[in-house]
């Protein structure tokens, strides 16, 4: 069982191509949890398993592993660069402690950068960051910095600088112990050097040195006064260091070349220095079957408590990926799924290793672990001990944008179709797939046109099978422009048994991207004792879940509904009539007539567009952008290169990369990130 407080559970994120598996690479290298590196570039690295991935040169799916530094236990995820696979990075935020922000000394903070960025600090992740790349032509570390402060609003601040940039690039200064890092390179940068500062690298160093000292008496009051009396060592700063980032009052930068392994051990040196254990995290809050919100310290004494964040199908068995927020979890135990309230037998337990395995015999609270014979498990959903039922926050997934219809060229492949579709959607909270009655086709809706690409991919590579691919078509919602009243009586029989119910309902529209919100009026009595008499709770429950049902299917395009308020202005009950079904049709089918009244109209996915290109080529893009029914909304200069970022709806955007690339001569970055449902 490992001590709590030397677990660190990180995360590396960036932009796409910023070097974050690369890094993960040398990590693993040096705490010797691998014996031979291998490269992105060539197909090889341990931690982009998928063929998928290793063809691309991307990161697709997060990939966990675990390893040992200075007594201390890494567990250690690479999360996808790409917007298409943001859902990975969503879930493992969710379970991680502190993050390694990853920047190219070149390209400096781009578009996902920011996206990936700014989900860490919705989750309260504290961070440090390392600037790759310092070996590269046009590498400039002050550069990365300042736009770090200016696009991130982060306070970054130099722990070690270069000595030398771009193909001067030779060492690392690290301004705290006040040494010069160097790697050799014939051991590909096992043993590193410390030698003390020279005359030149101390002036070289001065002044970042005194602004870090500075940058941390203003973060840390306990640090304040030892800088101003002068009377602080190493171990004061150390200490102030990890206050101030635990605090995310300060972000510590370091820097180096993943490729050319110079500056990694500084950052596994830092991981553990100065980002969070389990112990150092506000502990999750879970609410009990009574409602009450009980905190879930990581006690590895208490009951059990563990939260799903990714479910994988490997040969017809599911393996579940899970975060122990407390208590100790062995095989054999039974466990209880707290949010579908099922029992589940654990049967084996396993240490991730990308997609290797190492069989445990427990684990126990702070630990990311894996889980076989969890059944039920999807995820999002909370574990624990039979005698601890309770529900953390779930993982919210975005939704889908893009649908792709796909239709087997056989009945044999179309068994085939269904079983791997029922696979991915498992896995992936992102995905949708449903069947289109009246064509038979497989409609297939997900978060890009990559995201869709990969799962064919995957179908050709897993299952042997290509079925036909219609064209890419966006996904809808339906909305309404004015508020209107709907009232019904329910009187049917359905089946052999007679049906009753009655409500009354009010929809007004939303501001744009607010999302839905019901409510219930006050039309029952304030006294709660005599509301449940006029109305036990289970026909008003049975209402909302008549109206929540009926919001995924609008009354003009069957799309969802987006934007809405409803708000129940009445739910009768007549005495030995009315029943639960009853309740549940008539409020769906009053939300169906109050939307038809609304004026209801259909709105389309707006995707936010960032460009970055040569200035050259800005006016061919600004061009291309505008025929595509792009909005450019800011222009930045970046050296000899702009920044271009507007909105424009998704179904123009269809093939724009490509054409992007042509009028550039392919020198464009491009990044597409879901906005909003809007009109067209």
């Amino acid at each position: 069982m490992s001590n709590i407080s030397r677990i660190r559970n990180i995360g590396i994120i960036a932009h796409i191509d910023a070097g974050k598996t690369t890094l993960s690479e040398r990590m693993l290298f040096y705490s010797r949890k691998i014996h031979r590196m291998g490269e992105v570039h060539d197909g090889a690295a341990t931690m982009d398993y998928m063929p998928e991935e290793q063809e691309r040169g991307i990161t697709i799916m997060s990939a966990c592993t675990t390893c040992q530094w200075n007594d201390h236990t890494i567990n250690l995820i690479d999360t996808p660069g790409h917007v298409d696979f943001t859902i990975e990075v969503e879930r493992s935020l969710r379970v991680l402690d502190g993050a390694v922000g990853v920047f190219c000394a070149v390209g400096g903070v781009e578009p996902q950068s920011e996206t990936v960025w700014r989900q860490s600090e919705d989750f309260g992740v504290p961070k440090i960051a390392f600037i790759n790349k310092m070996d590269r032509m046009g590498a400039n570390f002050e550069s990365v910095l300042e736009a770090m402060r200016q696009r991130l609003q982060a306070n970054a601040v130099a722990v070690t600088v270069p000595l030398g940039q771009g193909e001067d690039f030779s060492a690392v200064l690290d301004l705290i112990h006040e040494e010069c890092l160097t790697f050799d390179e014939n051991d590909q940068g096992l043993t590193m050097g410390r030698t003390p500062f020279t005359a030149e690298q101390a002036a070289l160093a001065a002044p970042w040195r005194e602004l870090l000292l500075e940058k941390l008496a203003e973060a840390d009051e306990d640090f304040l006064e030892p800088y101003l009396e002068g009377v602080y060592g190493i171990n004061d700063i150390h200490a102030a260091l990890r206050r101030a980032t635990l605090a995310r009052h300060i972000t510590p930068v370091l820097c180096g070349s993943a490729l050319r392994n110079a500056g990694v051990q500084p950052v596994l040196d830092a991981v553990c220095r100065w980002l969070p254990s389990p112990l150092d995290v506000p502990a999750p809050v879970g609410v009990d079957p009574q409602g009450k919100e009980i905190t879930v310290p990581p006690d590895p004494d208490a009951p059990a408590v563990a939260l799903v964040f990714k479910v994988l199908l490997e040969e017809n068995r599911k393996h579940s990926f899970i975060r122990v927020y407390a208590g100790r979890i062995h095989e054999g135990d039974n466990l209880r799924n707290a949010t579908q309230h099922k029992d589940d037998r654990l049967g084996r337990l396993y240490r991730p290793h990308a997609d290797r395995r190492e069989q445990l015999e427990e684990a126990g609270a702070g630990e990311i672990v894996v889980a076989v014979g969890l059944r039920s498990a999807h995820t999002g959903e909370t574990y624990t001990a039979r005698e601890r039922p309770l529900i953390l926050e779930s993982i919210e997934a975005n939704a889908p944008v893009i649908t792709l219809a796909l239709e087997p060229r056989n009945a044999d492949e179309g068994k085939v179709l269904d079983e791997a579709l029922a696979r991915y959607v498992e896995e992936d909270p992102t995905l949708r797939a449903q069947l289109d009655d009246d064509t038979g086709a497989r409609m297939v809706s997900g978060m890009g046109e990559l995201h869709l690409d990969v799962l064919l991919e995957r179908m050709r590579r897993e299952y042997g099978i290509s079925p036909r691919a219609g064209n890419p078509q966006v996904v809808l919602r339906e909305t309404i422009r004015k508020s209107a009243d709907a009232s019904v009586v329910f009187d049917r029989e359905l089946g052999k048994e007679h049906h009753q119910g009655a409500v009354a309902l009010r929809v007004s529209p939303r501001p744009r991207g607010s999302g839905n919100l019901v409510t219930v009026g006050d039309f029952l009595p304030a006294d709660p004792a005599e509301a449940r008499k006029l109305l036990p709770q289970i026909y008003l429950e049975a209402a909302l879940e008549g109206v929540r049902d009926a919001m995924q299917s609008g009354e003009v395009t069957g799309y969802p509904v987006e934007d809405v308020e409803v708000v129940l202005t009445s739910v009768e009950r007549r005495e030995g009539l009315t029943t639960l079904p009853g309740s549940r049709m008539a409020a769906g089918q009053a939300l169906r007539e109050a939307l038809a009244a609304a004026s209801p109209v259909v709105m389309e996915p707006v995707m936010r567009v960032e460009i970055v290109v040569p200035d050259d080529f800005l006016g061919s893009s600004i061009s291309l952008f505008n025929t595509c029914g792009g909005k450019v909304e800011n222009l930045e200069d970046k050296g000899a290169r702009k920044i271009l970022s507007g909105t424009a709806p998704l179904r123009r955007l269809f093939g724009f990369s490509t054409s992007l690339r042509s009028a550039t001569q392919g020198r464009a970055g491009l990044v597409l990130t879901f906005d909003r449902f809007d009109l067209p």
